[in-house]
């Protein structure tokens, strides 16, 4: 994408969060970033306007079969994270996102998976938010160029030369300082302001989710100057045309 065509329209990184939605933003006329959040992923889509660009941590683009553990993309960025590589879950196919249960998920997911795999809980419990945006993006084609797949931890990673951190963002489900510490110093030197992230993040969201949203807003920075790549390199798209890739 041609850096020219960011002038004057939204940057944000986004991701999911206990409310619905975190954003870090930055937003025509204004030189900090603002922090957004709202219940439904169109409603932020809406409010961020026209020719807006979104670093989401969401997969998007969903097979209709798995060969491997996992979609491509995952497949693709978890050699690169060492201890992190955990992080990244693994998605299956269309047919078990789009089941109504957890166990219907698990059937589907293992008949159309090679080898046969079921679905970890932590992955299922995303279903709902990536079918919010697979219906945006199905329904409006005009946004699969503005709208793409980030992973925090994988962003991190490229934006310290392809080195994993080696913090935990949290320790038994408690953010962890040190964690924490290690990625705000990395977007300090990467154009984000520390005081951008130095209040409590909104009702409904936590601090790890306020430093991811961040990280993917630089990201969101480096897409529109041509500086991301899709891993893999060749992507594939599924049946809607939806690209299958995490760009970094």
């Amino acid at each position: 994408m041609n850096p020219d065509q960011s002038h004057g329209v939204a940057l944000a990184g986004v991701d999911g969060c206990r409310a619905g939605w975190i954003a870090l933003a930055l937003l025509p006329g204004h030189t900090r970033p603002q922090t957004l959040i709202h219940a439904s992923f169109g409603d932020l889509v809406d409010e961020l306007g026209p020719g807006a660009i979104l670093a989401v941590d969401m997969p998007m683009g969903l097979p209709d079969r798995i060969s491997g553990p996992g979609r491509g993309p995952e497949q693709a960025i978890r050699p690169h994270l060492g201890a992190r590589r955990s992080s990244v879950f693994a998605i299956p196919a269309r047919a078990a996102v789009e089941a109504p249960s957890y166990h219907e998920a698990c059937n589907l997911a293992q008949q159309t998976s090679d080898p046969p795999r079921k679905v970890s809980k932590q992955a299922f419990f995303l279903f709902g938010k990536i079918r919010e945006i697979d219906r945006l993006l199905q329904a409006d084609p005009g946004l699969r160029d503005r709208i793409f797949e980030c992973h925090p931890e994988f962003a991190f990673c490229r934006l310290n030369g392809m080195v994993a951190l080696t913090t935990r963002k949290k320790i038994r489900g408690v953010v962890n300082p040190a964690g924490m510490a290690e990625r705000t110093g990395l977007l300090a030197r990467h154009g984000i302001d520390p005081d951008s992230l130095a209040a409590p993040p909104p009702r409904g969201a936590a601090m790890d989710d306020l430093v991811d949203a961040a990280v993917n807003l630089v990201m969101a920075k480096r897409y529109v100057k041509g500086l991301t790549a899709p891993f893999p390199a060749k992507p594939a798209r599924d049946r809607y045309g939806i690209t299958i890739a995490i760009h970094g």
